[in-house]
């Protein structure tokens, strides 16, 4: 049956026993489908590019279209289907769409796709996921695509009037750039919503903080007095137990050291190896033949394996370690249980409060092992591959510790 579908021939076309339709003369595939119960609704039939037949829903009659607004659909339906267009499929794949960025927020993409990746591939596979969770709590349920440039400039904004370092909330934001980055490759992300984003700019010239010498001199006398405490303590502790039956600890009467702490911070200044370096470091990468430590690329910070000749305060506190060292462990620091060190934040921050030392983290101690060499005339080049950075520009900021360097340049000229 074929007629103009308007407002005034609609109400010609009753209910009959079985449904029928109805073809508009004028739009091509808009029809109307009449059910006994008298339920008018409005349908477009077209073929696909591919010559499959298709037929699309447009509305209800009364409940969801007037019969305007499904001509005017149709209407539109009719020119998509001229320009080769399959509605339907594009109506599906629209709403497929809708559904997976509603599933892929920010907390279901790292923990189901992101998480696994990153603790497998990167050394900081678990910061990133720290930086985020801790930081970005308001965007974990959105859909990624929802994140925007403006919204992040407005945390960077109340983090920075929190007193939070520039540097810092770069750092921060980069953790959440690496995600959405992923997210991108990997064709869940269309677009990257920070692609167009800024870092904050930073005064790349900073000094560098490290120890004078009067600072020296008190850290490694606190050290010493900390180690002859912790010996004497368990000195006392053992002579308690033994005058009551009880099981004694072991002695340390014999040991350099009260406990690892004093070995790892003359490693750090000595060697200028890194927190995490150290806490990895075997016996193995350590040759007491030709007094040198080898930082081996899977543990370091570059993913490059790099060679550092031992000193000889160094050496000593490493032979003095092994001697006294108990666990037996392929680790040369392991924890109490003989796992991985976690920290020794307590100890570390005891020691720089007895000494008098302020402003100075553990990190600091790389940056004077670095300015020590510098200072002595140690050409960057070589201070760079000691330290193990990724380029010159990083130790560029130890130069002006360079004696006379700027001097000396300017004197070039007359």
């Amino acid at each position: 049956m074929e007629a103009k579908l308007n407002s005034t021939t609609i109400k010609n076309f009753g209910p009959k026993d079985k449904a029928y339709e109805v073809v508009d003369i004028e739009i091509k595939g808009f029809l109307m489908r009449v059910q006994p119960t008298g339920r008018k609704t409005f349908y477009f039939s077209y073929r696909t590019p591919a010559g499959k037949r298709k037929r699309i829903k447009i509305g209800v009659l009364g409940s969801s279209k007037t019969i305007a607004q499904a001509r005017d659909d149709a209407s539109t339906f009719a020119g998509d289907v001229t320009r080769g267009t399959d509605i339907q499929g594009e109506k599906l794949a629209d709403r497929q769409h809708a559904k997976d960025l509603l599933q892929n927020t920010l907390s279901i993409f790292m923990e189901n796709q992101y998480k696994p990746w990153a603790l497998a591939s990167l050394k900081s596979g678990q910061h990133t996921l720290n930086h985020v969770n801790r930081s970005f709590p308001d965007y974990l349920d959105k859909p990624m695509s929802e994140i925007s440039i403006k919204h992040i400039e407005r945390w960077r904004t109340v983090r920075l009037s929190e007193g939070m370092k520039p540097n810092t909330v770069n750092r921060v934001v980069s953790a959440l750039r690496a995600v959405l980055t992923k997210a991108v490759e990997w064709n869940i992300l269309r677009e990257h919503p920070l692609a167009k984003m800024k870092a904050l700019k930073v005064d790349e010239g900073k000094t560098a903080r490290y120890l004078s010498t009067d600072e020296d001199t008190r850290l490694y006398a606190t050290l010493k007095a900390r180690d002859s405490e912790l010996i004497e303590a368990r000195n006392r502790g053992n002579a308690f137990r033994a005058a009551r039956g009880y099981e004694l600890l072991p002695d340390l009467s014999t040991n350099t050291f009260g406990d690892r702490l004093t070995a790892l911070v003359i490693l750090s200044l000595k060697t200028g190896m890194r927190r995490g370096e150290l806490f990895d470091l075997e016996w193995r990468s350590i040759d007491l033949i030709n007094n040198v430590i080898t930082v081996q690329g899977e543990t370091a910070k570059s993913s490059k394996t790099r060679h550092i000749p031992v000193s000889p305060i160094a050496l000593d506190a490493i032979k003095s370690w092994k001697k006294q060292s108990t666990l037996v462990n392929d680790r040369v620091f392991p924890s109490d249980s003989g796992g991985r060190l976690d920290n020794v934040n307590k100890s570390w921050l005891g020691v720089l409060k007895s000494a008098g030392i302020q402003g100075f983290r553990w990190h600091d101690m790389r940056h004077d092992f670095a300015s020590q060499m510098v200072m002595k005339g140690v050409p960057l080049n070589t201070v760079r591959e000691l330290c193990g950075h990724a380029d010159l520009n990083t130790t560029l900021r130890y130069a002006h510790l360079a004696p006379d360097h700027k001097a000396d340049a300017i004197a070039l000229i007359g």
